[in-house]
């Protein structure tokens, strides 16, 4: 080869530091041994990908897997603080064997457990070169470093254990747009990011060619103080105005008794118990089905409002229902906040704004019901007039939905 196709060569290897989509052009360096000259992009594809297929066993002692084997999964992490880690996931003996050949040295023959372990170690520069991170158009050099397979890290139950290769570094100063090449794969990949509003992105890669840029700004999870508040108005419009159950079981709950106490024992109850269980539903302790949680939570209704007519105070028996009916309800949060998603970095902090938005728009509506009802309270006529009429009113509508839940409607 002339002085210029070996230079073209050395692009194509990532020595040069350039775009790995390049490598289909004329010139290319066979990675199983060996140079050649092939004219015409399609030509290098078909010739590459033939030879993952057919290359001689002998060199390993196994023949070389097709490209499911590659399993290539790319998850993007950048922090707070401009500095980011991409962990690039394979299959391990995979890794070893497309590695291994770009060395240029006899092949170190079939390796498990620690021998492999420290032969791809050893590797880990071989991979840096074929693995492009841009910032801005322009290529930032980063090191990788091999974490072994982890047999309880489970990323499809119909595969082995990938091993990571892992590029830490800081984003350069002022740099504004980020992208990714990964030239070791020829199938399609997804490339997994949190974006600022904290929820996943996932984009499919194709092949060796760079991605999208991405704006870093997208890409970079929000403050926790700002999951915080993002996720408390979410809990807080959930209630309100949406929640009809929730308020008309609130109302039921401020009804009982002429005083303030009762109001407030039962309120802080069921808020404890509804936090007990949302955080156990959202990190996976506590599950149950949502089919059985919306009759549960319109029965809770019901009996609340239909204790009003046989009561106007408050007895032990009902502080305990008022607790169970909130773990129930805990799981009905739980399942909404599911529904909207986490953001994987900040899970806690959106748990606890979301809750913190229930309970205050829980105060609210404790609030206007006081304040609707407040003058009333030292009537003779109170119970009479409000507390009975609405009760039954309430319980009528907490037994439709019950039965309407339980039907499936």
């Amino acid at each position: 080869l002339s002085a210029a196709q070996r230079d073209e060569t050395r692009f194509c290897h990532g020595q040069l530091g350039g775009l790995p989509g390049k490598c289909k052009e004329a010139v290319k360096l066979d990675l199983y041994g060996g140079e050649r000259h092939i004219l015409g992009a399609h030509v290098a594809t078909l010739v590459v990908v033939v030879a993952s297929l057919v290359a001689p066993a002998s060199a390993r002692g196994a023949p070389v897997t097709a490209h499911d084997s590659e399993h290539t999964r790319v998850w993007v992490d950048f922090r707070r603080d401009r500095t980011f880690q991409i962990d690039v996931l394979g299959d391990p003996v995979w890794f070893l064997d497309r590695l291994d050949r770009l060395t240029g040295l006899p092949l170190a023959g079939p390796l498990e457990g620690e021998a492999r372990n420290r032969r791809m170690v050893e590797l880990e520069q071989i991979f840096s070169n074929w693995v492009w991170l841009f910032f801005d158009g322009k290529r930032l050099e980063v090191q990788a470093e091999y974490i072994p397979a982890d047999p309880t890290r489970v990323v499809n139950p119909d595969w082995p254990p990938l091993a990571t290769m892992r590029l830490r570094g800081t984003v350069p100063e002022g740099a504004s747009a980020f992208s990714f090449a990964y030239g070791l794969v020829m199938d399609d990949y997804p490339m997994r990011m949190e974006g600022s509003d904290g929820k996943p992105i996932v984009h499919w890669v194709k092949g060796d060619l760079e991605s999208p840029r991405f704006q870093v700004a997208d890409i970079t999870p929000p403050s926790r103080w700002m999951v915080i508040t993002d996720y408390l108005g979410l809990g807080f419009l959930h209630v309100l105005p949406n929640a009809a159950d929730q308020i008309l079981f609130v109302i039921g709950v401020c009804l009982l008794g002429t005083t303030l106490r009762p109001t407030v024992a039962q309120a802080s109850t069921f808020a404890v118990a509804q936090t007990l269980t949302l955080g156990l539903t959202i990190f996976g302790i506590l599950t149950l089905r949502s089919a059985i949680i919306g009759p549960m939570i319109a029965l809770s209704v019901a009996y609340v409002a239909a204790e009003n007519l046989f009561t106007s105070e408050l007895k032990p028996w009902r502080l305990g229902l008022v607790f169970a009916f909130g773990l129930v309800q805990g799981v009905g949060f739980a399942i909404v906040l599911s529904r909207l998603g986490l953001p994987s970095s900040s899970r806690t902090a959106a748990a606890l704004g979301f809750n913190l938005g229930i309970v205050l728009a829980q105060i609210v509506v404790i609030g206007l019901t006081l304040g609707a009802t407040g003058w009333m309270r030292p009537r003779e006529w109170y119970r009479r007039r409000t507390v009975v009429p609405v009760s039954l009113l309430i319980a009528g509508i907490g037994v439709y939905w019950t039965v309407t839940r339980m039907r499936g409607g």
